[in-house]
């Protein structure tokens, strides 16, 4: 991806985006916690798509927002389509491309009429921010061609310091019909809980595959530690990383904050 530098005349949604940027692809250490976070997230991301799809695989991208994940899938050989609300990225994304085929859905994901299937759906930080997620599940699965697959990552509703609603626990999903698809954790409506996904999934016609724990409270610097992350070496974060994620499951799910989750659409 080439980096940018900032300019007066960019769109609003271009300069909202650019600080995003800086910490996701372009090195910058003034938000360790983001980065190191982003950085775990876009590992494991990475792994189950290649574990299940090779270079030349169609992918949609959906609320793809700046394309990081996007171009980054397109240099490895994969065919992407970027989708977002907001069209007005689609020249920002291009301003970054350096290689690879991406083309371009903006819009309504719900809406669009592709004119094929995907081998593999990547639903980013996504559901989380829908209203109704079994329902949205389920119409993205049309998407899939026979035996594809979603990757999909969210934030862990087990995780301790969560203080959102689960969704099986609501009666009413439609009252936060409303507060659907806003920006950042202020956009959060429901987080998912590991004995929802089963359910969830199997109602949109799908299977989990492999389900994935990681990012604790120091890799995200969570409770103050970004203040200890500007003094600890990368390699010790990694390692405290490694073995959050091989506690027992029962202490896992409380201290990580986020899921990944592999689904394949039953045939």
């Amino acid at each position: 991806m080439k980096k940018l530098t900032v300019e007066d005349s960019w769109h609003e949604t271009w300069k909202y985006s650019y600080p995003y940027d800086l910490l996701e692809i372009y090195s910058d250490t003034s938000s360790l916690g983001y980065a190191y976070a982003y950085e775990t997230r876009r590992n494991h991301t990475l792994q189950l798509i290649q574990k299940v799809a090779k270079p030349s695989a169609k992918i949609l991208d959906i609320a793809a927002a700046q394309g990081n994940f996007s171009l980054l899938l397109a240099e490895l050989g994969y065919e992407v389509t970027w989708n977002d609300l907001r069209a007005e990225l689609i020249d920002y994304v291009k301003l970054k491309w350096e290689r690879g085929q991406v083309s371009y859905a903006p819009g309504n994901v719900l809406s669009q009429k592709f004119d094929s299937e995907f081998d593999v759906i990547l639903m980013g930080e996504v559901i989380e921010h829908v209203a109704h997620p079994d329902e949205f599940l389920r119409e993205i699965s049309k998407f899939l061609k026979p035996n594809g697959h979603i990757v999909m990552t969210t934030p862990n509703g087990e995780y301790f310091l969560n203080r959102l609603p689960k969704f099986s626990d609501c009666p009413d999903p439609s009252q936060f019909e409303s507060l659907q698809f806003q920006p950042n954790s202020d956009g959060h409506i429901f987080l998912l809980h590991l004995d929802e996904l089963e359910p969830i999934a199997s109602q949109a016609g799908l299977s989990v595959v492999e389900t994935r724990i990681f990012t604790n409270p120091l890799t995200n610097g969570h409770l103050k530690t970004r203040y200890l992350l500007k003094l600890l070496p990368k390699s010790f974060v990694d390692g405290f990383e490694r073995f959050t994620r091989s506690l027992p499951f029962f202490l896992a799910k409380k201290i990580n904050t986020s899921l990944a989750v592999l689904l394949t659409r039953k045939d």
